[in-house]
């Protein structure tokens, strides 16, 4: 499998740092129960993890072994003020709605995860690769717990009205807990028939191979 595809599939899908990992609990609960507040953190996180992927995996032979936890921290709270300047000049409405959860990027999981576990060993190019797949797993995430809070939470979808019926308690976050864990439920139950379907397949496959050699 191409490296790249791999980085990419984990990111979205078999490393998926919300559903698989657990990671970044505290912005998801806090913010799931609004589907605009959700896709803008999971935006943020996005380009801040990308960002800091690239700069740490430039400077990885650079930055001493010995502070690279506090270099990490340096470059991604800078990244992170920048993205608060950018929204609260472009996107007020969510750099309101995102609120303390903003600052806390720079010690998101992810992230600083990421920055260790891969982009200080891998190239340029792969880090970036492996902070925009994180990143679209977390944003997707994010997003899908977002839309299934807000609609049948407050009935809306994106701040627009949709239907009188909601079930309030899911706009709470006794209901973005509800939710999140029922979504960690689902997705590792399909991931896992998943792999079990591919190594039916290939165990077929080998078996089928065999019986071919031995004719």
């Amino acid at each position: 499998m191409n490296k790249y595809k791999k980085i990419t599939l984990d990111g979205l899908f078999f490393q998926n740092p919300t559903f698989m990992l657990v990671l970044g609990t505290c912005p998801t609960l806090g913010l799931i129960n609004s589907a605009f507040s959700a896709m803008g953190m999971g935006l943020t996180v996005l380009v801040v993890l990308t960002l800091s992927n690239v700069i740490i995996s430039l400077l990885r032979k650079i930055i001493p072994n010995a502070v690279r936890i506090p270099c990490y921290i340096v470059i991604i709270a800078t990244l992170v003020t920048f993205a608060r300047m950018f929204l609260e000049k472009f996107v007020p409405d969510l750099y309101d709605s995102l609120g303390g959860f903003l600052a806390l990027i720079v010690v998101n999981c992810i992230i600083l995860g990421r920055a260790e576990a891969f982009a200080n060993k891998h190239s340029v190019l792969e880090s970036a690769v492996d902070g925009v797949s994180q990143g679209l797993g977390f944003t997707l995430a994010l997003t899908l717990m977002g839309v299934i809070c807000e609609f049948f939470g407050k009935g809306s979808l994106f701040g627009y009205a949709i239907m009188d019926f909601k079930i309030a308690m899911l706009a709470t976050p006794a209901g973005a807990f509800l939710i999140y864990g029922i979504s960690i439920a689902v997705f590792v139950y399909v991931m896992d028939s998943i792999e079990r379907a591919r190594r039916v397949k290939a165990n077929k496959l080998a078996r089928n191979n065999l019986l071919k050699e031995a004719a």
